[in-house]
């Protein structure tokens, strides 16, 4: 009788061991889920996505892979027109210290050259020569007044910043095309788009509505 009193008990214990090494994969529920926790629950669509609280599905960002800068953006729309011969890609990578040096005589020959832009540039409405414009234009960013007015160019002050109604495609093109009074080759100083019809947003990110 002993002998079946101990197979039992080391029978009960091994099952005991059994269920106490047994894991059940419903302990790994999260209790409080969250928005960058890598599952979907609480009242997500998607992983980490969707529902009342978090980012809608398909607008999260994805910095995955590799990026490579597009273009300067200091002031709009300069590379685009003076990088264009060759050089823009070497323009994107250069740090604004050493633009000019690398970049003033390439932007003045595109501007003023015999196959430049306006090869009958003398100065423009700010009475800029040249080499004065492209040394200022090679400088690709985007300065700001401490004090006064803040405008990309009003008639008199150029780049002391730049407010959200400010033209400066056509603002650059008067300059480019305009001459010493801006008034010169007038189908070339516009690029012929209003100037928006609603008010900008007060808020970041300060967008209008379509025009």
């Amino acid at each position: 009788m002993k002998t079946f009193k101990y197979i039992y008990l080391l029978a009960a214990i091994s099952t005991s061991l059994l269920f106490v090494q047994c894991k059940n994969e419903d302990d790994n529920v999260i209790i409080n889920p969250s928005c960058n926790d890598g599952v979907m629950n609480g009242s997500e669509t998607g992983v980490d996505c969707g529902g009342p609280d978090c980012v809608p599905c398909g607008t999260e960002l994805d910095f995955s892979g590799t990026y490579v800068q597009e273009d300067q953006m200091g002031r709009p729309g300069i590379n685009t027109v003076f990088g264009t011969s060759g050089f823009k890609d070497a323009f994107n990578v250069t740090v604004p210290s050493e633009m000019q040096t690398a970049f003033q005589s390439k932007f003045q020959d595109k501007l003023s050259g015999p196959m430049g832009l306006n090869p009958a540039f003398t100065t423009n409405a700010l009475g800029l020569t040249a080499e004065e414009f492209t040394t200022v234009l090679s400088n690709d960013v985007l300065w700001l007044a401490q004090s006064g007015i803040t405008t990309y160019f009003n008639g008199t002050e150029i780049l002391t910043g730049r407010a959200l109604s400010d033209d400066v495609i056509d603002v650059s093109l008067l300059l480019i095309f305009g001459g010493p009074d801006g008034t010169a080759n007038p189908t070339l100083t516009s690029d012929g788009v209003p100037a928006n019809d609603v008010a900008f947003s007060t808020s970041f990110p300060y967008l209008a509505g379509p025009f």
